[in-house]
């Protein structure tokens, strides 16, 4: 995403992002992948089919489908393409300043970032629950796109994006009203996206993020922070144990578009090893745990999901 520009005319923001779209330009952050292959998706077919109490861990490769970029993919994701990292915990949390750079460079990429939609690999994985296949679904994903797609039996692992907390009260409120507020106290502000990252993320130069103004809470005048883990934080413990047990009651699991790279969801495959659980894997390229698993499969998300009948 380059060229994405917000200016003030006369104090009405003006944007020229277009409309939702029922999923980005799939190719543009999805790696090579070979042929489907029809012996492939026979055995994940009997896994599906075999499987009564089936969890199912999510990670960016379900959304690079829907132009979202991820992390890690060789040639197209970001640590490829750039030299930028993510945002570090604690950095956000000291020092104001790196908030309001965050915070500016959000601000521009959250149009965009907000309007992608499910793409089949989301609509399939939310068929799978109401059709009574799917025990639960673990998502590393802070997309949102799972919601959309109406699954309801569902962690978000790392947060959310949709959601802002505060991190002296804690209080919530949606994203998009926070959008409403920077944009009524930055009414002259404008700035041209240059690239886009993983988390709705964009690029600025130091000069742009200068004059950017950022809110506090409207409880407490506290900083704001998007709901999701950044990287050098942990997931909570009670939500960790909550997709232990899920894990534990289940019968096999499905880990889809994830490395497994990061520990907060690799532990969860250790988890699934002690129980002996089956693994089945579908993630284009290696991943940490392609030893344990007893499938896997190098394909996109969205072509092979939708071919599996999960009655």
């Amino acid at each position: 995403m380059s060229g994405l520009t917000f200016r003030s005319a006369k104090g009405h923001w003006m944007t020229n992002l277009s409309r939702p779209r029922s999923h980005g330009p799939t190719g543009l952050f999805v790696p090579p992948s070979p042929p489907l292959d029809p012996e492939k998706i026979k055995e994940l077919q009997r896994f599906v089919t075999l499987s009564k109490k089936l969890v199912v861990m999510t990670g960016a490769g379900i959304s690079t489908e829907s132009g979202i970029p991820d992390y890690r993919s060789e040639k197209v994701g970001l640590y490829a393409r750039t030299d930028r990292r993510p945002i570090q915990h604690m950095d956000f949390v000291r020092s104001a300043p790196v908030r309001q750079r965050y915070w500016a460079r959000n601000f521009v990429g959250w149009p965009q970032f907000s309007t992608h939609q499910p793409n089949p690999a989301h609509w399939a994985l939310s068929n799978w629950e109401k059709l009574g296949k799917l025990h639960w679904l673990v998502t590393q994903n802070v997309d949102a796109l799972h919601s959309k797609a109406g699954n309801q039996r569902l962690t978000e692992l790392h947060g959310c994006m949709h959601r802002v907390l505060c991190l002296h009260c804690g209080e919530q409120t949606p994203r998009r009203v926070l959008q409403e507020r920077f944009q009524v106290l930055n009414p002259s502000w404008s700035a041209e996206a240059q690239g886009v990252a993983p988390d709705g993320d964009v690029f600025l130069t130091e000069e742009q993020v200068r004059s950017f103004q950022v809110p506090s809470c409207d409880r407490c005048g506290g900083p704001l922070k998007p709901d999701v883990v950044f990287f050098g934080d942990t997931v909570k413990p009670d939500k960790v144990d909550f997709v232990h047990r899920r894990v534990k009651e289940a019968d096999s699991l499905l880990v889809v578009g994830s490395s497994l790279q990061v520990y907060s969801g690799y532990r969860f495959i250790l988890t699934a090893r002690e129980k002996k659980l089956p693994i089945a894997i579908l993630n284009i390229g290696p991943t940490r745990s392609d030893d344990l698993a007893c499938l896997k499969l190098d394909s996109r998300c969205g072509e092979l999901l939708p071919l599996i009948d999960p009655q």
